[in-house]
């Protein structure tokens, strides 16, 4: 499909299979069949096939889906890829944090994380997405390196990935004020968002209420790690939820994981979920990394449950919800690799949102529209006459063939031109590794 149509200043992609529901039409779930015109890197016209300008190079797409690049709204490349030196040992999350606090203090001086955040970006960049978030581990003194190396790549990536950064944090630390305040004056500073991490807590309510006063102080936004637990006594995203009405807060907020919800009561559950609705408290979904870890035990009993948040309930209630990669290839989560295909494809077998059809394909904006708009990023992962030609063509013309297949063989187009999607290998972080 990289044909020499690519490199014209002006093309056709003719008889392209688009979803309407990435055309702003967010009710439909058909596909549509069109004549998009390219003009400049811009999306110029789209037009019912046979329309477009007969004059000008074009491709037949034949019925193949065109998708707008990836958003991916919640991962974290300043740990991604350290697997062959720091495996977990046991495949659970307290292993994982634990496995990640050693080779955090080991390993992650400056050059070891920008080499592979800069794999990541790289990886994440061949699959097709345009826009991530990244969690980053805000230890003290950690904060003062990470923070400065994500802002180069944040400055360097600029016109390739869109960048955000978050500020992640336990809760000895929000509990410790100055702490706090030294990490959210960094994240000011980086034109961050501030985070933070808790589950089951004696003291939950004020730890939301010290994160929800120290971004309303500083202006921040939050997005913050919840209940990423089965343990149904975990109440995080309650005391979020109430912490955020109680104060007024009108930043963004955004609470990633609430594995604990789907193991709750049906009551206490829907109170909580009604309570996220009226705080507007958007959430995201991490399928992979959570059915990964959760349910998992030392004796190797089989799981039995998904590990994933009530995702439909939510989003029932009209809480914005988003899926998104979470980690790759750390002690979290062993694999991965940043795909937005990949997240849409496990994500729609995992929680189940493929069915009914009709009216629900809207799901698919879920790595793209959705968490640009939860995020507030320029990137808007729709197609539109006027936005940028930021998409990716696959042979796919249905969405059972989308979802049956990996599309290893997509073709990526930025700015209207076909991007090299080669993937790095392993084998440049070799280096890293140490005797791994």
């Amino acid at each position: 499909m990289k044909d020499r149509v690519f490199i014209a200043d002006s093309y056709v992609l003719a008889n392209a299979g688009v979803p309407l529901a990435f055309m702003d039409q967010p009710t439909a779930g058909d596909i549509g069949r069109f004549d998009i015109t390219v003009t400049d890197g811009i999306i110029a016209a789209i037009g019912p096939t046979g329309s477009a300008d007969p004059s000008l190079p074009r491709q037949n797409l034949d019925a193949g889906l065109i998708l707008p690049c990836f958003t991916d709204l919640h991962t974290h490349i300043d740990k991604g890829h350290i697997w062959p030196r720091r495996a977990n040992p046991d495949g659970t999350w307290i292993g994982a944090l634990q496995a990640v606090m050693e080779d955090r203090q080991a390993n992650w001086a400056g050059a070891d994380v920008k080499k592979r955040m800069d794999f990541s970006l790289r990886c994440a960049y061949a699959h097709g997405t345009a826009a991530i978030r990244t969690h980053l581990d805000s230890a003290q003194g950690q904060h003062a390196i990470t923070w400065d190396i994500f802002e180069e790549a944040r400055e360097s990536w600029a016109g390739r990935i869109e960048l955000q950064a978050v500020a992640l944090t336990g809760p000895d630390t929000i509990l410790d004020k100055p702490a706090l305040r030294s990490i959210a004056l960094r994240v000011k500073a980086g034109k961050g968002i501030l985070g933070g991490s808790t589950a089951v807590h004696p003291d939950n309510p004020h730890i939301m209420r010290s994160l929800v006063d120290m971004a309303g102080e500083l202006g921040l936004d939050l997005d913050l790690h919840i209940d990423e637990t089965g343990d149904p006594a975990a109440d995080a995203l309650k005391c979020f939820a109430d912490a955020v009405i109680e104060t007024g807060f009108t930043g963004r907020v955004i609470a990633g994981h609430c594995c604990a919800l789907a193991q709750q009561d049906t009551a206490t559950a829907m109170a909580t979920i009604e309570r996220v609705a009226e705080a507007g408290i958007a959430v995201v979904s991490l399928p992979m990394c959570n059915m990964y870890l959760q349910d998992r035990s030392n004796d190797a009993a089989t799981p039995r449950w998904r590990g994933v948040t009530l995702l439909n309930e939510l989003k029932a209630a009209g809480v914005p919800v988003a899926i998104a990669s979470d980690n790759t290839r750390d002690p979290f989560y062993a694999y991965g690799d940043l795909d937005g295909m990949e997240v849409l494809r496990e994500g729609a077998r995992i929680i189940q949102f493929d069915h009914p059809q009709d009216g629900a394909w809207p799901w698919a904006r879920t790595i793209g529209a959705a968490p640009s708009q939860i995020a507030g990023f320029a990137h808007t992962a729709t197609i539109a006459p006027g936005l940028p030609a930021d998409f990716i063509l696959v042979r796919a013309r249905s969405w059972s063939e989308l979802m049956a297949r990996p599309q290893s063989d997509r073709v990526v187009i930025r700015a209207g031109k076909a991007i090299d999607t080669t993937l790095p290998d392993y084998r440049e972080l070799d280096d890293l590794m140490g005797a791994a």
